[in-house]
């Protein structure tokens, strides 16, 4: 994951500011957190954190579900 944001960001856009990188960088995790990926079984990154924390809730600090975006989000 890390080289993947690596090469997805710092190695192929310049950045003047490190406000710049931060919002490229959410926009980015948000296209990658949709993406349904084959080494999760067709599951995209969230929905296989929340597969895992509905069979084992003690794994996890906090709710997965807590840190949805949308409208509801604080």
């Amino acid at each position: 994951m890390n080289r993947t944001l690596k090469e997805a960001t710092v190695k192929r856009y310049p950045y003047n500011s490190h406000d710049e990188l931060k919002l490229h960088m959410q926009a980015f995790l948000m296209a990658y957190n949709a993406k349904r990926l084959k080494t999760l079984k067709g599951l995209t990154p969230y929905e296989y954190i929340c597969k895992i924390w509905s069979e084992d809730p003690d794994k996890f600090i906090i709710n997965p579900h807590h840190h949805t975006v949308g409208l509801n989000s604080s």
